[in-house]
Formats: structure tokens, C-alpha cells, sequence
């Protein structure tokens, strides 16, 4: 995701019906997120009388009858953003302001969005109503779902701050009352809608899908991290909105902002979502069920292919029929019920799961059953979706620039990554590809720095690199021991479809220096493969 303005691009939601596009929305460029005005009433303290319809009906009066006390919980955010520049690893893009919303919680935290403060430099929070800045630090965030936590160590902040308490799931047709900033104004801002469906979304940010409440309030740009409420209890935080539409945003619910805090509270930091870590496809066909046994009773998903750094990998096996988790029969489309005659598929019940907590699967494997516990823990992409709140590692060798490939490395060449037959590649690699071992990353040569000694070798950037020497190479920290530890007169790289770049060793060295000083790079490596370098050294040689 291209991150260097304050605005939020909208992302592509592939995996949706229809191919929705949602859009984050913390920023003041009015662009990605369509604005609907209309529904958004700016409130001060004496005017809420005057913001409800005289023929309002009873249930709304009870939604938006404890809005005006948990005024004052809730706050602005400004944040100041410096996101890494994955073309030149060595730098960060300009810096740039942006703002959302968030609510204060009992223990003197600010609830916000994770995209709210991503890739920060500097945070600060105003109360309502009060002209005063307070400088904020991030405790914990949780890009996956959207989340994060800030505190304010002045004192004066919190003098004759009340916290709010959090609610249940709402149901449909529930009325419900988003407050935060949003666009178009400075002072806090209420806006009114009706819960209209619960469901897995795909959450823009993190790029995960989860658990969401669609509601048909505007949720407009700095609304972010403002909590949904009816009555005095949050129900949920604002966090985007489906751009092509009028007035259709999304909260996150209860549940998820639950498992968030009380995994923070549990280890100190967002220890992550577990998964079950598998594919599986629904078993809607009858001749697909006939094939495999299945009875008429019988309801499940079909295991396609299994993660194999996940606990399911050595129980599980492809062809297995999921029958029931944790007890609770999966149907033949991949849900479960959830309250009312409504449905959530069935990957809920994995993703609230706590990092090593255990998960009964009922299978069908070869016309009979059996029962597994299976261990969930948080599983890592071979090639991350995200890097937030991290710099890039690089290595540079001879003018060699030799990054670990990343979903943001791919975004910063746009709409234009098509024209590259070799990023075309890398896009499947980063889509269908799983990791073998713990640590794995996918290497390549992004680009080349023009030099004597690399004279023929541009054409070769963009390809993945996978050997050294000989050796395999495991991730970029692995390549930059082996080149750094050789002691040979050549050094060999072996690249995809079989390409190779030799340089003499001594002579590819000096150049280095050369080069780095040309371009004004302050160092050959990134800071995490110099301190992991250091460590090691450490730890080898004990005084």
C-alpha cells in the first residue's frame, strides 16, 4: 500500500462477492472515501436537543440518549506518518500529517485505529472541546485488526475524564451512533445509522478478514478510531468505508477489540490472529459429497492444501472433510451459525482463538470419522501483506541491492507492476506460495547502482536470487552472512531461470564503498542485519 500521502488509497477486496473496494479513512484529503454530508451533524454541548427528528422513534431516542455524556471520552489524534521508501530501503519518504479519532478506556488507554498511527513519528491527542495537545505514545498495535493503543503520561489530560465500557454485537435494524473528526471541520461530529449486516470482511489495512459490522452511517475520512455506540456503550470502532457506495461503512465489533486488549493485557504486545492454517473449498455438490462419503446428514468443507508450518500440517491431509470445530457443525458452504438465523463462516472461530489454544476438528477421512486437537498460533506469509511500523532490510554488494520481497515493495510500482514480466511472477510467487521453514523469505535483486563492475548485469534486476556460492539461501540475512563470511577469490550468485552474476570478491568490495559514497548511502545493510550480525558475534565469542 502506497503510503507516502496522508490519504488512504482504496484497496482491491478481491476475495469479496463482487469485488468490493473499501477505503481507510483518517485523512483530510477528501479523494478515496465519497462524502456524504448530509447525514454528518457537527454537534456542540447545547445542541444535541436539536439534532434528532421530533417523530424520532422510541428505540432511536434510546440509542442516542446517553451520546452527550461520552462526549468527553472522545478524542482527536494527529499523527505524524514517515513511511519507508521500499525502492530506496535506505530512506524514508516525506513526512506528513494526518488524524483520526479515539476513545478513551478504563486503565488510561485511547483506543484507535492501527492505521490511525502507522508508520509514526510523532502522536498527539486532544480532548473535546479543549485547544490543548498532549504528546501520545503507541503501547501496542495490531495491524491485522486494525487496532492500537495509546497513552498520555500528563496527568492533566486525564483530570475529569470518564471511560467508556464496551457493549454487546448489535443486532440488525439497531440503531447505532458513530462519533469521531471526520473531514470537513475541527470540532467533534455525530453521525446516526441502523446496523444493516454482520459478516467477514476484509479489513483494508491488514489485509485480513474478520469479523465486521456494516452500517449505513457515514464514515467519512478522520472518522477513524472514533467508537460506534448506542446509547453509553461501545459497539464498535469506525474504521472504512465501501467507496462506490453512499453511506455504507464498517465498524469493528466487540469481539475483536476484546481479543485485541486482552492479548496485549496477557503478553504486553498484539501477540497476532491464529489460524487454522489451511485452504479448503465448500462441498455444495452433491457428486463432490458422493465422491467423498459424505451422507446426507453430513455437512463440511473440503481440506485443499495445508500450511506447512501450521500444527494442522502433520494432523490433517488433503481430501479430509472438516465436519465440526470446537463441536459446532461447519456447513457444506464453510459456516457456522451466529445468533439469529444468521451465519459467519466458520474461519471466526480460529481467528479468536489465543496464540497455543487448542481447537477440536471433527474430519472425514476415507468414509470414517475422527477427532484431532489442533494447536492454533499465528502464522506468517512467505511473503509479507504488510510492514507498518518497521523499516525495509536491504544489503548492498557491488551496486547489488538485495531486498526480502514484499507486498509493498510490489505496490510502489502501482498499476505499472503489469509491465514487468518478472513482478508478474514475483505478484503469483506473493499469492500462491507458502513457507517451507520458519524465517523464509523469497530474495531478489530490486535494482542495480550503475557501476564498472556491474556493467551488464542491470538487466537482471527484479529476479529472485537463490544461491550463493552454491548454497541455498534461506532469507536476506542468510545471503548477507554467506557474502560478508567469504573468503574466496569469486563470489557467485544464482539467480532465477538460471542467470548468474560473478564478481572477483576483493575488487567487488572496494567497489562497494565507492558506490555507497556516490549515492550518499549511509550504510551497506540494513540496521537488523548488523545487529543480528553483532549478536551472533557476541554470543561466539563470550569475554
Amino acid at each position: 500500500m502506497d503510503r507516502e500521502f496522508p490519504t488512504r488509497l482504496p484497496l482491491s477486496d478481491g476475495d469479496d462477492a463482487g469485488d468490493c473496494r473499501r477505503s481507510l479513512c483518517n485523512s483530510a484529503i477528501p479523494e478515496p472515501c465519497r462524502v456524504a454530508f448530509a447525514t454528518t451533524t457537527t454537534l456542540g454541548p447545547s445542541s444535541t436537543s436539536r439534532s434528532r427528528s421530533s417523530n424520532a422513534s422510541e428505540d432511536d431516542r434510546a440509542a442516542y440518549s446517553g451520546i452527550e455524556p461520552v462526549l468527553d471520552s472522545v478524542v482527536k489524534v494527529f499523527t505524524v506518518v514517515s513511511s519507508p521508501n521500499y525502492l530506496l530501503p535506505w530512506q524514508n519518504k516525506p513526512p506528513s500529517d494526518t488524524w483520526g479519532s479515539g476513545f478513551v478506556i478504563p486503565g488510561k488507554r485511547i483506543i484507535t485505529n492501527a492505521h490511525v498511527v502507522a508508520n509514526h513519528t510523532f502522536v498527539q491527542v486532544r480532548k473535546h472541546g479543549s485547544p490543548t495537545k498532549f504528546k501520545a505514545h503507541v503501547l501496542a498495535v495490531g495491524h491485522e485488526c486494525d487496532l492500537a493503543i495509546l497513552v498520555v503520561d500528563s496527568q492533566e489530560f486525564w483530570e475529569g475524564m470518564s471511560f467508556l465500557e464496551f457493549g454487546d454485537i448489535p443486532f440488525l435494524q439497531e440503531a447505532i451512533a458513530v462519533v469521531g473528526y471526520p473531514q470537513g471541520g475541527d470540532n467533534i461530529s455525530i453521525t446516526k445509522g441502523v446496523v444493516s449486516r454482520v459478516e467477514p470482511t476484509k479489513y483494508a489495512h491488514g489485509a485480513t478478514k474478520l469479523m465486521a459490522i456494516q452500517i449505513d452511517a457515514a464514515i467519512n475520512s478522520g472518522n477513524s478510531g472514533g467508537p460506534a455506540l448506542i446509547g453509553d456503550k461501545v459497539v464498535g470502532v469506525a474504521f472504512q468505508n465501501l467507496t462506490d457506495s453512499e453511506n455504507i461503512g464498517y465498524i469493528i465489533p466487540v469481539p475483536v477489540i476484546k481479543h485485541f486488549i486482552s492479548g496485549v493485557e496477557e503478553s504486553g504486545e498484539y501477540p497476532g490472529l491464529c489460524s487454522l492454517g489451511l485452504h479448503y473449498q465448500p462441498t455444495e455438490n452433491s457428486q463432490l459429497r458422493n465422491h467423498f462419503g459424505m451422507l446426507p446428514e453430513m455437512t463440511g468443507v473440503l481440506v485443499n492444501n495445508i500450511k506447512p508450518l501450521s500444527d494442522a500440517y502433520r494432523i490433517l491431509k488433503k481430501d479430509d472433510i472438516i465436519l465440526a470445530f470446537d463441536g459446532v457443525p461447519v456447513a457444506n458452504d464453510g459456516t457456522i451459525p451466529f445468533r439469529n438465523r444468521e451465519r459467519i463462516a466458520f474461519d471466526h472461530l480460529a481467528s479468536m482463538k489465543k496464540p497455543n489454544e487448542t481447537a477440536l476438528i471433527k474430519v472425514l477421512r476415507d468414509g470414517k470419522q475422527n477427532e484431532f486437537s489442533i494447536t492454533l498460533r499465528p502464522l506468517q506469509h512467505l511473503v509479507p501483506v504488510h510492514q507498518f511500523d518497521k523499516l525495509p532490510s536491504y544489503y548492498i554488494f557491488a551496486g547489488l541491492i538485495f531486498i526480502p520481497l514484499t507486498q509493498p515493495f510490489l505496490d510502489e510500482y502501482g498499476e505499472n507492476w503489469y509491465y514487468y514480466t518478472s513482478l508478474r511472477r514475483l505478484r503469483e510467487r506473493a499469492l500462491r506460495e507458502l513457507p517451507r521453514n520458519a524465517g523464509e523469505q523469497l530474495v531478489i535483486l530490486s535494482q542495480v547502482l550503475m557501476d564498472d563492475i556491474n556493467a551488464g548485469y542491470g538487466c537482471l534486476a527484479k529476479l529472485q536470487v537463490r544461491k550463493v556460492n552454491g548454497i541455498e539461501i534461506e532469507n536476506l540475512s542468510h545471503l548477507y552472512r554467506l557474502v560478508e563470511h567469504h573468503n574466496g577469490d569469486s563470489i557467485r550468485f544464482d539467480l532465477e531461470d538460471e542467470k548468474v552474476i560473478i564478481f572477483d570478491y576483493r575488487e567487488a568490495k572496494i567497489a562497494t564503498s565507492a558506490i555507497l559514497k556516490r549515492h550518499g548511502i549511509p550504510s551497506a545493510a540494513s540496521t537488523d542485519l548488523i545487529d543480528e550480525q553483532n549478536s551472533e558475534e557476541d554470543l561466539a565469542c563470550p569475554i
